[in-house]
């Protein structure tokens, strides 16, 4: 029909409950969706409202949203985007938002220009944070229909670049100072999806974090509308990565209300992006004191049990980040929150080990806890977890055994009566992952404190592999490696088989790293590889003397006692040759 007719029409389709199911197959099955969209091609602005006001409603189904996208209509509302009309804009972009949930659609917006029309919507003269004018008011719905359109796209990598090269970052930044929560939550929205990919594109976190976001986004923690402080969670979730994030969140005041948020225990979604900014801003000391002041740790233990796996992933991280402080340890024991953490060992989220793990592993410092612990049979769960594939879990594992190890009441008996267990450990320095072989030279390192350990370990092998891995460059894995060496000198003829297996000579250029834990190590696993006189030619070969002798005068005791010891075992075999040599 004529427009009038046509306008008319939409009107009428307008009085249907287009939110109902059976309405919106109707209109799809009597081929309806096809004249709709042939309208957004039309000149006529009114009856193009008309037909984005209809497809509005009813593009929330998913079956009426491929369809969409299948007869070409993303197209037609990109190109709407270029319309003098801003109620024609406006609701094209909130059709787009609906529209681009998938890979394929959001990559049509990108290529017909879309973005760069979207991020254009987000422009204004300013934000006013108070009552706006009622001039303003329609730039400002242009605004959120824009920023809702953003948030669908941003899903998708090549996206959040475009977003960023047209210019998206500094005007999402300008939205975040206003007081509106429409377009608040998808501007938040749209900045924690695009922070979440920081090893692709950094720039989002360099931006929220140097632009003065920050403050904006802990402001919104205590907003009333839970899908805004939901994101802006997450925001902080994503960003606090950065030590200078985690600081600004401090500074601003945004780690009482995430404690206080933590009481929202039915909001699951709020709830796991809140234990997750708890998580990353944890890994700060100071953070954590504050923390503590705020009885977050009694909360986060309570939440240990009934929760998704997405919020125990993020608890049980936070709680081994707060177990840098000792008396967070002792407030687990108190709450009751190491049972809950030895049975999370029994999961099969990878996270979820890694981070369980860790908790249990730093719990284990205090000798109280360790008792529990292995009473519920935690450390024989660590070790199971060294057969896992994945590298992180048995990184994570291994370090935690550290701690068990040396706070168990007879360590010894206890790792014994692991069937296996010593040669399970022995097999993992042929790993191929760093970490993986630092934590288990660091397990070693604890478990050759007794005789029995080195004995068995020995027997599986435990000296070649170890020298084989002394060409590192690593210095976490040089540490380690060197502590565990030096631990098993101590049993039989090990000083020999390390330099059989040339492990000597690599060790001395450790004293050339620049960190003093490295040295500290080395100079003991070369003190009492110096017990046997062919190790103290090599090292003398390799100019250890010189290496060794500003070490005497550190302020480390340890390093300088084995500093000492060394030389002076290198210095007495020279004087025995020279004896036997000139009588």
């Amino acid at each position: 029909g004529n427009p009038t007719a046509t306008i008319i029409a939409l009107c009428a389709m307008m009085d249907f409950n287009l939110a109902q199911e059976t309405c919106q197959l109707a209109i799809k099955d009597l081929g309806c969706l096809e004249v709709l969209i042939n309208l957004l091609d039309t000149e006529e602005i009114k009856c193009q409202i008309g037909s984005l006001k209809i497809l509005k409603e009813i593009s929330q189904n998913r079956l009426i949203r491929q369809t969409i996208a299948d007869l070409g209509g993303l197209e037609l509302m990109v190109k709407n985007l270029d319309s003098p009309d801003k109620e024609l804009k406006c609701l094209a972009a909130e059709n787009i938002a609906n529209v681009a949930r998938f890979k394929w659609e959001r990559r049509i917006v990108r290529q017909r220009g879309g973005i760069k029309k979207l991020v254009g919507l987000l422009e204004c003269d300013s934000v006013r944070s108070t009552r706006v004018k009622p001039s303003e008011a329609r730039d400002t719905e242009m605004a959120r229909c824009g920023a809702l359109a953003l948030w669908s796209c941003s899903k998708s990598t090549r996206n959040k670049e475009a977003i960023r090269k047209a210019g998206g970052i500094p005007l999402l930044a300008k939205w975040l100072k206003c007081s509106n929560a429409s377009i608040l939550t998808p501007v938040v929205a749209i900045l924690q999806e695009c922070a979440s990919e920081a090893s692709i594109n950094p720039s989002y976190r360099l931006a929220i974090r140097t632009e003065g976001m920050i403050e904006n986004i802990v402001n919104n923690l205590s907003s009333e509308h839970e899908e805004l402080q939901m994101y802006c969670a997450s925001a902080i979730f994503k960003c606090a990565e950065d030590k200078e994030t985690r600081d600004l969140v401090r500074q601003h005041g945004g780690l009482r209300p995430l404690s206080i948020l933590l009481g929202n225990s039915e909001n699951k979604r709020l709830l796991a992006a809140v234990t997750g900014a708890i998580w990353k801003c944890s890994i700060s000391g100071e953070n954590v004191a504050k923390f503590q002041e705020y009885k977050a740790v009694e909360t986060l233990v309570g939440l240990l049990t009934d929760q998704p796996e997405e919020v125990l992933v993020n608890v049980a991280g936070a709680l081994a980040e707060c177990c840098q402080e000792p008396r967070n340890r002792s407030v687990i024991h108190e709450c009751g929150g190491i049972p809950p953490l030895v049975k999370l060992l029994t999961g099969t989220n990878q996270t979820l080990l890694v981070n369980s793990s860790k908790a249990v592993g730093a719990c284990a410092m205090e000798r109280e806890n360790m008792t529990i612990i292995d009473k519920l049979d935690g450390v024989c769960l660590l070790w199971s977890l060294l057969k896992n594939p994945d590298p992180d879990v048995q990184a994570s594992a291994a370090w935690a055994l550290c701690p068990c190890i040396e706070n168990a009441k007879d360590s010894g008996e206890m790792v014994r009566s692991i069937v296996g267990g010593l040669e399970l450990v022995v097999n993992l320095l042929k790993s191929k992952n760093e970490e993986v072989l630092a934590s288990i030279c660091a397990a070693i390192g604890s478990l050759a404190k007794d005789e029995e350990n080195v004995a068995i370990m020995t027997g599986h092998g435990v000296v070649p592999l170890l020298s084989k891995l002394t060409n590192t460059n690593n210095d976490k894995l040089r540490r380690h490696l060197a502590e565990a060496i030096s631990q098993c000198c101590l049993w039989g003829s090990n000083t020999v088989s390390f330099r059989e297996n040339k492990a000597v000579a690599p060790l001395v250029r450790y004293l050339k790293s620049k960190d003093p834990l490295v040295h500290r190590a080395t100079a003991e696993a070369l003190y009492q590889l110096s017990d046997d006189p062919y190790n103290c030619v090599t090292m003398h070969e390799n100019g250890v003397v010189m290496l060794l002798l500003p070490m005497i005068g550190s302020t480390d005791e340890a390093l300088q006692e084995s500093a000492a010891g060394c030389i002076s075992n290198i210095r007495r075999l020279a004087m025995a040759i020279e004896k036997a040599k000139y009588g």
